[in-house]
């Protein structure tokens, strides 16, 4: 009996822990472009694996990238704004592959893992202890024993039903094992603070290669959307859409430095080994940066350099988001874009896993639509994937949602891919996305009934919450 009433303190010591915690961030904002953009210097620099490129250098693969594209004006607008507020330089010479699914994305995955010679660094927001979690975990304790080391870094939230003798097997093995801001205060590093999560998806493989996307380590995207012949979902089973990358060349050092950074910060036991950046020479053509973003850091990166590429959008905005709870300046981006007769298309889902993340994003759609902002709602699948393309050059796919969850409180790490070749294989997948999905009209919008009204006005009073 004292025992129970013990754990009943601490559940409400920690409930209230919460609630304090929510508080102080509902008076934070993400910051406004105005008060970051202080030193541009009109130049954009190209590193390839030797380091910078000469002005002259850069300034030739861009006007390449420009020439092929269909808008001439984007990148110079853009590119400088962004060189100012993200960390790491624009990297060329690498390669990129489009995942389209879970099943594509794991097999991938797991080729790389299998042929690993040194080293596996893996950090996830969710990583569970069912079909696909164990496929993982054994595969990685077997390349353990092989002298391959293995480096996890799992969020203690995302994974929080995932009991600790599945990590427990790893560890034993020789495998180091980070739980990150681990709920339970007795046990944290550093400051504690519940709202601080790492959502962040990315597997390096040997400082190589790099996987990075929306897809989280779960049996919920078994069943796949590449048209390959996969497990076919149950009657009572929604199908998850996703997408994910696979990047080689020189800018795998960048994502590495990203998943250093946070196993540092968490001041974990240092990871020590020159073979954590190997040389890399130059794979491929493809122009690439990784982008992350911490609540440690001034702002979001992510959220500064999209917004950044909306305001100078001179064509199109293709968005395709799983939770779309917009602050009034991404708001008001999107609508000028639109009111600028730019093609904005918004792709979110017409199902979720979060009831109130759903009623509030429905809660902006009048505001957007009665500015020809047009939207879609995927029909077939839980939609979980977060990418965007701007003016058939511009792409990204990441972790990043467009919401305050992860404006302020979360870590995220997004590529960011310029190129129209790219390009033509992102608007395919819109397109092709939207092929499944249902256009929503203001007319038809405005016929919805008062109930749902009556959810979505709850649900956007908690959007900062969110």
């Amino acid at each position: 009996m004292a025992i129970q009433h013990f754990e009943y303190i601490i559940y409400v010591v920690l409930i209230i822990a919460v609630g304090i915690s929510l508080l102080m961030r509902s008076s934070r904002i993400p910051i406004k472009m105005s008060g970051i953009v202080t030193r541009l210097t009109g130049a954009v620099y190209i590193h390839n694996h030797r380091g910078a490129l000469t002005s002259k250098q850069s300034k030739s693969i861009l006007n390449k990238l420009e020439n092929n594209s269909r808008n001439t004006q984007f990148l110079n607008k853009h590119l400088v704004i962004e060189a100012d507020m993200v960390d790491q330089p624009l990297m060329t010479g690498n390669t990129v592959k489009l995942l389209i699914d879970g099943p594509t994305t794991y097999d991938e995955m797991f080729l790389a893992i299998n042929n690993a010679k040194h080293h596996i660094n893996l950090e996830t927001f969710i990583i569970e202890d069912d079909e696909i979690g164990q496929r993982f975990i054994k595969l990685l304790i077997k390349k353990q024993r092989s002298d391959v080391q293995v480096n996890l870094i799992y969020d203690s939230v995302g994974s929080i039903n995932t009991p600790a003798e599945f990590f427990a097997q790893l560890e034993e093995s020789g495998g180091n094992i980070l739980e990150f801001n681990p709920v339970n205060p007795v046990k944290t590093r550093k400051d504690w603070d519940i709202n601080f999560r790492d959502h962040r998806k990315l597997l390096i493989i040997d400082g190589e290669i790099a996987f990075t996307g929306g897809i989280n380590i779960s049996s919920v995207y078994s069943s796949g959307f590449s048209g390959k012949k996969r497990k076919k979902a149950k009657n009572d089973e929604i199908r998850w859409r996703d997408t994910h990358l696979r990047l080689g060349g020189p800018v795998v050092s960048q994502f590495q430095t990203l998943f250093m950074s946070t196993w540092n910060a968490q001041k974990a036991e240092p990871l020590i080994s020159s073979h954590y950046y190997p040389e890399i020479t130059e794979q491929g053509d493809e122009v690439v940066r990784a982008v992350g973003s911490s609540p440690e850091e001034p702002y979001c990166q992510m959220y500064v350099t999209l917004l950044s590429a909306i305001n100078s959008a001179e064509s199109q905005v293709l968005i395709t988001n799983a939770y779309f709870v917009p602050d009034e300046q991404l708001l008001k981006a999107l609508k000028n874009a639109a009111q600028r007769n730019v093609d904005v298309r918004l792709l979110l889902p017409s199902k979720s896993d979060s009831n109130l993340v759903f009623y509030a994003s429905r809660s902006f759609y009048d505001e957007l639509l009665s500015a020809n902002v047009k939207i879609y709602e995927r029909q077939d699948a839980l939609l979980h994937a977060k990418t965007a393309l701007i003016d058939n050059v511009w792409s990204t796919i990441g972790s990043t949602n467009l919401d305050w969850r992860s404006f302020i409180d979360n870590q995220e790490i997004n590529a960011v891919i310029l190129g129209s070749c790219f390009g033509i294989q992102m608007q395919t997948m819109f397109e092709k996305d939207l092929a499944s999905s249902e256009l929503i009209t203001l007319k038809n919008w405005r016929k919805r009934p008062v109930s749902a009204r009556i959810k979505e006005a709850g649900a956007r009073l908690w959007a900062r919450f969110l």
